[in-house]
């Protein structure tokens, strides 16, 4: 033993917790007796990947097929869960609670490991730090679960099988881990099943086993199917050092003047060149930069632009402050300007041409940056494909300098043979008369009669049974063009006696070119 102390903190509810944060910034939270769940696409349909306190009072558990809790739970409310989203708060906790201590990891998809080695007596001992941490998580909305043990899996298995605030000591591993599960080690669904399988249920009875036995049947296995190995990692006799990650440091370029000025324009592009040669020599590049003044009265001012795509492009860059540097109030002057790098990303360099040279024009990433600087960030948008046949889901607008989440399966390709333009909500027409199964050869929209000169369809689109309604009408659409050659794409919602409704209704959903 090595006499460290070891903090784990499991956060089970991570996910749907963090749901529920974004859902009541947006104002759109559900009431808590609302049962919701949070899903992934599996092999055999969306599985449940969280839940919330009403759906887990119902019955409703993790790994679960949806289909399968609807049946128990017929009011579920069902959202997509944000993977990338989760994993990227999670690495932002892990450096938040480097308030306790400078070593901090996290540990899979709901836990952090926090080395807390000689930092205990700053908080008054290691029973009021873990108190002090659950009490500051559950001020953010989390629910935690902790213990402090001398290695990462002691902590591990007591801050999810142990006591409450479980804290160990290094003469009291083997005491106090023996009554817990062999879940507690940290191995794999099928090894659990096979020691289960064996009669061996809890780490003592696993224990007990002569070491040799474990070693034949294990000598191949993995770290997560090695209940040896895993067994010594909890015990002290298999190192498991706490690798913290490094934030970043920061990259940024500052400017002392011996007088103070009103104008940072003269100083601008030295700091941009001066950041962009720090990201170059890193391989990096930016989507946000922050201008700081700091006046000589003592207040302080700020710029933020924003980039399409990452940049290290100082002149492009420098000219996305135009316009903007006149909301700086300067006060009686500043004498200290500071520029700092944002969202810093991996940049790879790509030639596009074979002779080395750059195509001439403006490449698409800095024509959004400069509109967006002029017209604002809610001016430009750019449509986002998903995989939905229901032509309103289909696609989606976004800020242009937003982040895109991919595409789930990378499959997502456009229709080619949808309306340039399509209308959201689609207008309803009144329609005169019309062929059986066929379009209505006239129609009133927009107060005008149209004739149909000649029509194509239909094409029918069944409702997405995982998420409409039960009782959504399928639509048949028609490419019809009018008596003055006007490209309309018409649907009609429903069917004559289908069961769903009354007479079918008639929309005009896009117009082609």
């Amino acid at each position: 033993m090595t006499g460290r102390r070891i903090a784990s903190i499991s956060m089970p509810h991570f996910a749907m917790e963090r749901w529920q944060k974004v859902m009541e910034r947006q104002g759109s939270a559900p009431p808590d007796d609302v049962p919701v769940v949070l899903v992934v696409d599996g092999a055999h349909g969306q599985v449940i990947h969280a839940a919330n306190r009403a759906a887990r009072t119902m019955g409703v558990t993790q790994g679960a097929r949806v289909v399968d809790m609807r049946a128990v739970c017929p009011t579920l409310r069902v959202e997509y869960a944000d993977i990338a989203g989760d994993k990227l708060a999670l690495d932002r906790l892990s450096l938040w609670v480097r308030r306790w201590c400078p070593w901090t990891v996290v540990d899979g998809a709901n836990g952090l490991i926090l080395d807390t080695t000689g930092c205990d007596h700053l908080f008054g001992g290691e029973a009021a730090m873990l108190i002090d941490m659950e009490t500051r998580l559950s001020l953010l909305g989390v629910t935690s679960y902790l213990a402090i043990a001398p290695t990462w899996g002691a902590a591990w298995g007591l801050a999810r099988f142990g006591s409450v605030r479980a804290i160990c000591n290094e003469a009291e591993i083997a005491q106090q881990l023996a009554p817990l599960s062999v879940a507690a080690l940290r191995l794999n669904a099928d090894t659990l099943l096979l020691l289960r399988r064996l009669g061996l249920k809890t780490i003592g009875q696993l224990d007990e086993v002569p070491r040799l036995s474990l070693t034949r049947r294990f000598v191949r296995a993995a770290l997560g199917a090695n209940p040896l190995m895993r067994l010594d990692q909890a015990m002290g006799r298999l190192a498991e050092p706490v690798a913290s990650v490094d934030a970043r440091p920061p990259i940024r370029a500052q400017m002392r003047l011996p007088e103070p000025i009103l104008d940072p324009t003269a100083y601008l592009l030295t700091l941009c060149e001066d950041v962009c040669r720090q990201l170059a020599d890193g391989g990096l590049g930016c989507r946000r930069l922050h201008l700081t003044v700091y006046r000589t009265d003592g207040e302080v001012r700020r710029l933020e632009v924003a980039t399409a795509s990452a940049s290290r492009d100082a002149p492009h860059l420098c000219r996305l402050f135009d316009d903007k540097l006149e909301r700086i109030d300067p006060g009686f002057g500043f004498d200290l300007i500071t520029l700092e790098a944002g969202m810093v990303e991996q940049m790879n360099t790509v030639q596009v041409r074979l002779d080395g040279r750059s195509d001439e024009g403006v490449p698409l990433p800095q024509l959004i940056d400069r509109l967006t600087a002029r017209l604002g960030a809610g001016a430009v948008q750019r449509p986002v494909l998903q995989a939905s046949h229901v032509p309103e889901r289909a696609e989606h607008w976004v800020g242009a300098l937003g982040a895109v989440a991919p595409a789930t399966d990378g499959t997502v390709l456009p229709l080619k043979d949808r309306p340039i333009r399509i209308m959201q909500p689609p207008e309803e027409v009144r329609v005169l008369y019309a062929v059986p199964e066929g379009p209505p050869a006239q129609f009133i929209w927009r107060r005008q009669t149209h004739r149909v000169a000649r029509y194509t369809g239909p094409e029918r689109i069944a409702p997405e049974w995982w998420c409409d309604r039960p009782n959504t009408r399928l639509r048949d659409y028609f490419k019809v063009e009018d008596q003055a050659g006007r490209r309309l794409w018409l649907y009609r919602e429903g069917l004559h006696e289908d069961g769903r409704g009354g007479d079918p209704r008639w929309f005009v959903h896009g117009m082609f070119a």
